[in-house]
């Protein structure tokens, strides 16, 4: 195989990389507990995308005295920090591979 076959080749690797990392990014996988009471939507990258939650999951005693607004404003404080974290994690990531590689960008490892 001569050196136009490898890069053709590579170049061919690379679009398929990309791709499929955007594949990835629009799914939704829906993870449940507590028979459905909370659900939680990850991208297929696992970057999480959003949380769901019932009235029977803040108080399971008495679901009815749980009004949507609460619900609501759990959901979204419960996203802000969840959030709040991959972003930390995403940029310590990031760090820390730029140290590994000295900056060179690595097609497939998207930091």
């Amino acid at each position: 195989m001569n050196i136009m076959q490898m890069m053709k080749q590579a170049q061919g690797i690379q679009k398929r990389l990309k791709d499929t990392q955007q594949e990835l990014a629009n799914l939704e996988i829906t993870g449940e507990a507590a028979n459905g009471a909370v659900k939680v939507i990850c991208d297929g990258q696992g970057k999480f995308k959003s949380i769901k939650l019932t009235a029977e999951a803040i108080d399971p005693e008495n679901p009815s005295a749980v009004d949507s607004d609460t619900v609501e404003m759990l959901e979204d404080i419960i996203s802000s920090a969840i959030k709040q974290a991959s972003d930390k994690a995403s940029k310590a990531m990031e760090d820390k591979m730029k140290a590994v590689t000295g900056g060179l960008n690595i097609p497939g490892l998207n930091f």
